[in-house]
């Protein structure tokens, strides 16, 4: 950590564009990720260029690729964003002993912990348990597993999002089974007007001067990084970044008022669907992307309580596997 204390001034902020752009290679879509315009961006990379000394990113390249320095403080830039993330959990007030912790994805905690739980204790008795707050990183919600701040992590799962974790270290359930999908609202705030949302994403591939409102995750949230896998092998198409949150719901409630297009858990969304407030924004499945949701644990023996809840799980999934 030399480097983040060699003099004052650098902002995290600063530390998660050079990750971002570092993944994308693009400072075009490092930006678009970030929801800033491109000079800014490119000027917050220069000031963490400058606070270091040292050139992080080759532009004479294209794609723009990482000088030797900048894959140095590649792995030190991101420890320095898990440590930021973890010092903020660890100064909040601490949870009640003797329940079972778990960190979780915020959407998980409305859409799927409250009935599982239920099944869990219909299953194997009652369950106390704490669910500490999503903190909007993957690398950020991992360390609260892999830092025993907590017993259990819940998260989506896909094999485009790799997590990297020791598997002789830690175990993994997966528990259930969910969709990530396009949807907009009936109609679609555009320039000038509105646009009917079904199929609009359909629409803006065959139309390359059509840009669509996008509402986006960011970069350092699962759907956010998973998105941007599928962005970039699927058939490109403009969009406006109009509004990001790392939280579903609060991208849902944008997306029913009309301000965009934007990828929803199923499970999230289904009411929405079912009552017409939200329909589909393309009518191929090639935009859908397939989720396991997986419940994560340290392989090593735990307290009671949290080896009961975790062969309380086993069993409930075997129960539920076709004979």
């Amino acid at each position: 950590m030399d480097w983040i204390g060699r003099q004052p001034g650098v902002e995290i902020k600063w530390l998660e564009d050079f990750v971002t752009l570092a993944d994308t290679s693009s400072f075009s879509r490092a930006a678009d990720m970030r929801n800033v315009t491109q000079p800014a961006f490119s000027r917050r990379i220069k000031l963490l260029e400058s606070w270091l000394g040292a050139t992080l990113i080759s532009r004479a390249t294209m794609p723009a690729e990482l000088t030797a320095a900048g894959r140095s403080f590649l792995p030190v830039a991101q420890e320095a964003i898990r440590t930021f993330y973890a010092a903020r959990e660890a100064l909040r007030p601490s949870h009640e002993p003797g329940l079972v912790r778990f960190a979780a994805l915020h959407t998980l905690t409305v859409t799927f912990f409250p009935h599982w739980l239920k099944a869990l204790e219909k299953e194997g008795g009652a369950f106390s348990t704490s669910l500490m707050p999503d903190r909007g990183g993957i690398e950020a919600n991992l360390d609260a597993l892999v830092g025993d701040e907590a017993d259990f992590f819940l998260t989506y799962a896909h094999p485009e999002v790799p997590f990297h974790l020791d598997r002789g270290q830690f175990s993994s359930l997966t528990v259930a089974h969910d969709r990530l999908i396009p949807l907009a609202s009936a109609q679609v705030s555009m320039a000038g007007g509105t646009q009917p949302g079904l199929h609009i994403l359909d629409h803006a591939v065959a139309q390359p001067r059509l840009a669509i409102p996008y509402l986006s995750y960011g970069f350092n949230s699962f759907f956010g990084v998973a998105l941007s896998r599928l962005l970039l092998r699927r058939p490109p198409f403009r969009r406006r970044t109009t509004h990001e949150n790392t939280i579903s719901a609060g991208l849902m409630n944008m997306a029913v008022t009309g301000a965009g297009v934007c990828w929803l858990p199923e499970s999230l969304a289904r009411d929405e669907i079912e009552t017409g407030r939200l329909v589909p924004a393309s009518a191929d499945a090639g935009w859908n992307l397939d989720l396991e949701i997986r419940l994560y644990r340290q392989a090593a023996s735990r307290s009671r309580k949290v080896e009961d809840l975790w062969r309380t799980a086993k069993q409930l999934l075997e129960q539920r596997e076709p004979a």
